[in-house]
């Protein structure tokens, strides 16, 4: 009973160490991904377009402002990444989902 009882614990152990791991890891690809484009943000969105390309999708928001939106797919999961444009073709936010 007492074997039963240590495999059970290791296996739990295994696990919850695994996905602090995993949690780790996307973090640190999340703050890579916010470093890298964030350096967008106060710039024209000709430096954007220079780099990234045409967007897959542009509209207009609630407040006005432009959004472009980038999306990709790394290993079958799909990426999203929104950049906002002011008025004076200024990029002001930017945002992503999904990206590793």
């Amino acid at each position: 009973m007492k074997i039963k009882n240590l495999i059970i614990l290791l296996t739990i152990i295994f696990f919850v160490s695994g996905c602090q791991t995993i949690k780790k890891k996307s973090d640190e690809v999340a703050a890579k991904e916010n470093e890298r484009f964030g350096l967008f943000v106060g710039q024209q969105i000709n430096e954007l377009k220079m780099e990234l390309g045409a967007p897959n999708e542009d509209f207009i928001n609630e407040l006005g402002n432009e959004i472009l939106v980038y999306k990709t797919k790394k290993y079958g999961i799909p990426c999203e990444r929104k950049f906002e444009v002011n008025s004076n073709g200024i990029i002001v936010g930017f945002t992503s989902s999904g990206c590793i």
